[in-house]
């Protein structure tokens, strides 16, 4: 009888840099995040198997205050000292291991006690800048109790718009190859330098609109390539198998298969734990998988955060509340998100005064920057969506402090001014309107205004112009930045200081790196009209204006509204329950009409004439 040997493969995705059940922007627990509940998960998952390897998908040491306060030389980084202590067998990286260039992340890896393998990031020479795979030989045990030494390949791979996103670290340093390109090499070589198992972590996706989206969200050809046993996902913030990608052709949302290979996404932020066990035979020819189940645990509330986790991050922790406690000012209206993305809101307005009060103090050493009229480009990073009803920027009024900042401005972005048309800004603002779902006038029921999983941040509002947004209109745009839709136009009434926009005119935005570098697909910005790249970043800049204004009031004057649709339409948004305290922006009312799905509360959305 042939040998038959269960494996268990553990994984963890998009931590973002939350290691304890705390939130640093809002200063108080949290327990629906944080890699420290999570390994209390991953520890029973591990406990009672005999064979079990456990790793980390990437977008490890980027995302909270505790991780971009210690990319300035703290050794080892807390998030690294954590997967050290819970005793991971591999990682690979994402894209935001990248925002602070390659010095601060090859700074930070070297204190890994584990392989951290990367295959389609490669050196000027065309050599692999990371280890592209490494085998870790493992003695595993079969059913009857009898042992095996077999040889468990792990390849990694991170998506390729890195080279977009963080140009201006990594370009002349590194190239970023297709994640398919580098797999059929780089599998291939793993197998031949004696791989019994296969596993790949690739920190993408599952493209949503078919092959022009798998060049970032590569999973489902990758799965293709062959030779691949398991696969753990990421980048997206979704959960694989669950809902989220149902109804794509390939793809076994059920039961977690890309291509009829096991597959898990483990969400973000520690909420949940992928595991693929396999269940290997030993034949001939050589190791092959009978049978594989993918499967993904949520971690509870109630789930205690593992004590050695907490204890090697007392330091790092207590550091970062000084940090983040460190008094500003004083700000005189609350700040929230909740209905950020239904019109002019104080929340990104605040980012948009900060832009232009600090692009207005370099046009005495930059003189070109003051030869247009200049504009800002801000999105609500924090408005809900794929990142639940916990994701929200909540400032209150009274004492300003640093926290409050960083909840305003979340990512290492620098600061870039772009320069474009008045027909430029038209498509930029089109393609931010595509966020929006189509309103139907002629269907009965509740119509939603966004998908489950929207990306706020690539809802641009540009402060300087007046406009509004008529969602009863086809998106023009697609997420991929392609016109879908050549004659539809949700932006109406656009003017620049009350006249209709001169679409030959020339203006000059203050936005950020990832958009100026193509992020999100808005069309002008794919790093061509970068007109000057800031030292510092968008983060810095608020913190200055902060600083220089230490009594804050920022107002929305309804300089973007979304246009009126009939009052027979049932249009809906989600947001959490204590939106409902909240005032609407100008042009429309919000009105709670029930509990909605995971924790959110569903409002209806009536426009104002």
């Amino acid at each position: 009888m042939a040998a038959a040997v269960d494996l268990r493969l553990i994984g963890v995705t998009d931590l973002h840099a939350h290691l304890r059940p705390y939130d640093y922007f809002r200063d108080r627990p949290d327990e629906t995040l944080g890699l420290a509940k999570a390994a209390t998960l991953v520890r029973a998952l591990r406990a009672g198997q005999t064979n079990a390897l456990t790793f980390d998908n990437g977008d490890l040491i980027q995302g909270s205050p505790l991780g971009d306060g210690s990319t300035g030389g703290l050794r080892p980084h807390p998030m690294i000292a954590a997967l050290n202590t819970l005793g991971l067998d591999a990682a690979s990286v994402g894209n935001h291991e990248f925002n602070w260039g390659l010095d601060v992340l090859d700074r930070t890896l070297a204190d890994a006690k584990f392989p951290v393998v990367c295959a389609n990031v490669l050196r000027a020479d065309g050599s692999c800048y990371f280890v592209p795979w490494t085998l870790l030989p493992r003695r595993l045990v079969d059913r009857e109790g009898d042992a095996h030494d077999v040889r468990i390949g792990v390849i990694g791979f991170v998506t390729p718009q890195i080279m977009r996103w963080d140009r201006n670290y990594l370009e002349g340093r590194v190239t970023a190859l297709g994640i398919v390109e580098a797999a059929r090499a780089e599998v291939a070589a793993c197998r031949a330098a004696g791989a019994d198992v296969v596993v790949a972590l690739c920190h993408a996706g599952v493209s949503k609109i078919g092959p022009e989206g798998e060049d970032e969200n590569a999973g489902l050809p990758l799965a293709q390539v062959g030779g691949i046993d398991a696969m753990f996902l990421g980048h997206q913030h979704l959960r694989l198998p669950g809902a989220d990608f149902e109804g794509i052709d390939g793809v076994d949302a059920a039961g977690g298969r890309l291509a009829g290979v096991p597959a898990v996404m483990a969400g973000c932020f520690g909420a949940d734990v992928g595991v693929i066990d396999l269940t290997l035979v030993r034949e001939a020819a050589g190791w092959r998988v009978a049978d594989a189940c993918a499967a993904l645990h949520e971690v509870e509330r109630a789930t205690p955060p593992d004590p050695s986790l907490m204890a090697a991050s007392e330091d790092a922790h207590v550091a970062t509340l000084s940090y983040v406690r460190t008094p500003l000012g004083t700000l005189d209206v609350p700040l929230v998100s909740h209905f950020a993305m239904l019109g002019d809101d104080p929340s990104v307005r605040v980012i948009h005064d900060a832009q232009l009060w600090f692009a207005r103090r370099l046009i005495g050493s930059i003189p070109e920057l003051g030869a247009a009229p200049l504009l800002s480009a801000a999105a609500p990073f924090k408005c809900g969506g794929r990142n639940g009803p916990d994701y929200y920027t909540e400032v209150a009024a009274g004492p300003l402090r640093l926290r409050n900042v960083a909840d305003l401005y979340l990512y290492p972005n620098g600061l870039r001014i772009v320069r474009a048309t008045g027909a430029g800004l038209r498509e930029w603002l089109e393609r931010a309107a595509s966020v929006f779902l189509r309103l139907d006038p002629a269907r009965t029921g509740p119509q939603a205004l966004l998908a489950d999983d929207f990306a706020p941040y690539d809802f641009d509002s540009l402060a300087g112009l007046t406009y509004r947004l008529d969602l009863m209109a086809p998106a023009r745009y697609d997420e991929r930045g392609r016109v879908v839709a050549p004659g539809a136009r949700r932006v109406l009434d656009l003017a620049f200081e009350g006249r209709p926009l001169d679409e030959a005119a020339t203006f000059h935005i203050v936005t950020n790196s990832y958009r100026a570098n193509g992020g999100g697909n808005f069309p002008g910005c794919e790093g061509g009209a970068i007109l000057y790249e800031a030292p510092e970043t968008n983060f810095e800049a608020l913190l200055a204006y902060v600083k220089v204004h230490p009594t804050l009031r920022p107002s929305a004057s309804g300089a973007w509204r979304l246009a009126p649709w009939p009052a027979s339409l049932t249009a809906t948004l989600l947001a959490p329950p204590a939106a409902a305290r909240n005032p609407a922006p100008p042009g429309v009312e919000v009105r709670p009409v029930g509990s909605g799905p995971n924790g959110f509360m569903t409002f209806r959305v009536v426009s104002e004439s």
